[in-house]
């Protein structure tokens, strides 16, 4: 059988390492369709029901493994539908290759049905982005687009048009003389880990032995360097403050780390930014300039692969542009061990009181079920190397602040483009690449009710993710940002009947469990983590629950009361709320 450009892209994916694509059919790819039957034995196409959870699982593939993530769809619509995970791959910087269909050559520009220009349209998202139009093209251009992902850590695109997906890889339509292939021979798939220089190493060591009250701030860059980070936060007598993507970094039980930062972190991280007079990045550009040191308070060290996301925040007294975990190994002998630990000691002690209140919060007494208790419920059960994936919402202020990273445990959710909906497609590829861990969806109603169709992408595929939604009828956290403006809430809860997501679960061949009795919450969760299969429980918390920030600004309690004086719809529950908040951290 002549090998056709569809099976000449499969084989090559296969040299490269891939074994999965994550996509759904159209009679726009049906050539690389059948390219990828022909491999089927070596590489496995997932069936999704939406493109945009294949774009979502892709790039929550090459979030877990670090391997390069592939996702497929149609020409037009597919195409469209793949943009919003392709840029949560690109904003959070994960490898991913986008693969579309297209129209023949020969109707193009003729307003033929689904003719939509995908490199036009995807010039934003991909670094590489092209239409292959002659099979001779193929393997090179299918190189170059992996290599551009993997060392840009990024988005690569190819789209086919139809003719040329069936087109034998031999032919040459337009006789023109190839360029030349690269050799068939596998390709590297990652180059070594870059290390820092000494001149660059030198002058950081300088500043931070000079800082007085030295802070760390680690991001997902430093994932892997666990030991490294810890150790030289011991030298410095540092405390550890990590980013929301970079919360799997170090445990959140280590005596060094005061936890996250920004809205959904800390009060003792807040306030050690505040203090401190010497900070030291590492892995991180945390974009939200408000809740780092003042311009002039502190001397930044920042470490960073990317030397152009060094001093995108703060200006910078040592940059070094290096792999985090080979900087850190290369800076531990040129630091000088510090006797003084007073300013980690403060922190400690405020981190220990924070840790104390958020304990509080888990009241299991409360009805309706507080939030707090649903995540506290799931930590407590979840195995020590579980993988948590999380959608944005209130969820993700739940999850940052009660669910503990301990053990193997790793955390995942949309960063940089902080969208909706993603939480169950990075489970279902997490669990995918690793079937032997427990992996655990935490997402919202209003996030879950945009992909749930992929829970029966899990029951087909016998992938036992577990699904636990926070169900509060509602956007809250669109809700809480309306009233944190200073408007009361406004078409952001969902009217009733309430949603059982349960009986969806059941109708596709799950379990399903819906839970409105807190007392009935331990036992659901335990039941559904020993499920063999794909399991859910759809859990209704308190839609009043607010997540306040870790310290309240003065222009935050503000706007807060101008929103109650302007006839917030729901402030008697609110009030309740919060009051019952503060009453239990105060018991605490």
């Amino acid at each position: 059988m002549q090998e056709i450009v569809g099976e000449s892209l499969a084989r090559r994916l296969l040299e490269w390492g891939v074994d999965t694509i994550f996509g759904l059919p159209g009679d726009g790819i049906n050539g690389l369709m059948e390219g990828f039957r022909r491999q089927r034995e070596k590489l496995r196409f997932v069936l999704v029901h939406h493109e945009e959870a294949a774009a979502f699982m892709a790039t929550g593939y090459a979030k877990a493994t670090g391997r390069l993530g592939v996702c497929a769809a149609t020409s037009g619509p597919g195409a469209i539908h793949l943009l919003n995970g392709l840029y949560d791959a690109k904003l959070d910087r994960v490898p991913v290759l986008a693969i579309t269909g297209m129209q023949e050559t020969s109707v193009l520009g003729s307003y033929y049905q689904q003719e939509v220009q995908t490199p036009l349209l995807y010039q934003d998202v991909a670094a590489y982005n092209l239409m292959v139009t002659n099979p001779q093209q193929m393997p090179g251009v299918v190189d170059i687009a992996i290599r551009n992902a993997l060392a840009k850590r990024t988005v690569a695109h190819l789209t086919f048009p139809n003719d040329v997906q069936v087109a034998a890889v031999s032919e040459d339509p337009y006789r023109h003389v190839s360029p030349g292939k690269p050799p068939m021979s596998s390709p590297v798939l990652s180059q070594p880990p870059v290390p820092a220089s000494q001149a660059e190493l030198a002058r950081a060591a300088e500043v931070l032995n000079a800082g007085k009250k030295v802070a760390m701030l680690v991001g997902v860059g430093a994932r892997g360097a666990r030991d490294e980070v810890l150790a030289v936060a011991d030298a410095l007598a540092s405390p550890i403050v990590k980013t929301l993507p970079g919360k799997l970094v170090v445990p959140d039980d280590h005596p060094l780390t005061t936890g996250g930062l920004g809205l959904l972190g800390t009060k003792p991280s807040e306030e050690l930014m505040e203090e401190c007079d010497t900070l030291l990045m590492v892995g991180t550009s945390f974009p939200y300039g408000k809740y780092l040191p003042s311009p002039g308070q502190a001397k930044v060290v920042q470490i960073d692969l990317d030397a152009s996301l060094i001093g995108m925040r703060l200006p910078v007294e040592a940059a070094v542009a290096a792999d985090a975990r080979l900087a850190l190994q290369q800076l531990l002998p040129m630091l000088q061990t510090r006797t003084d630990r007073s300013f980690l000691s403060k922190y400690q002690a405020e981190r220990d009181a924070w840790r104390s209140a958020m304990v509080a919060l888990q009241d299991p007494s409360r009805d309706p079920i507080a939030p707090q208790y649903l995540i506290s419920c799931v930590d407590e059960a979840a195995t020590s190397d579980a993988i948590l994936t999380c959608d944005s919402g209130t969820i993700a202020t739940w999850a940052a602040r009660h669910w503990t990273i301990r053990g193997g445990r790793e955390f995942y959710l949309s960063g940089n483009l902080a969208t909706m909906a993603p939480g169950l497609p990075y489970a279902i590829a997490m669990q995918h690449a690793y079937p032997g861990r427990q992996v655990i969806a935490f997402v919202g109603d209003g996030g879950f009710a945009m992909l749930m169709a992929e829970f029966l992408t899990a029951v087909r595929h016998e992938l036992p993710v577990k699904v636990i939604i926070n169900n509060n009828n509602a956007y809250g956290e669109i809700l809480w940002e309306q009233i944190i403006l200073g408007y009361p809430e406004y078409a952001v809860r969902h009217r009733q009947p309430e949603a059982d997501f349960a009986a969806w679960a059941r109708a596709c061949g799950g379990y399903g469990a819906k839970v409105t009795d807190p007392k009935a919450l331990p036992g659901a969760i335990r039941e559904a983590l020993a499920h063999p299969g794909p399991a859910l429980v759809d859990c209704d918390v308190n839609p009043n629950e607010p997540p306040m920030p870790g310290k309240v600004r003065y222009e935050q309690a503000k706007h807060f009361t101008e929103a109650f004086l302007r006839g917030q719809p729901h402030k008697v529950a609110t009030v309740t709320s919060v009051a019952r908040d503060k009453i239990n951290e105060m018991r605490s």
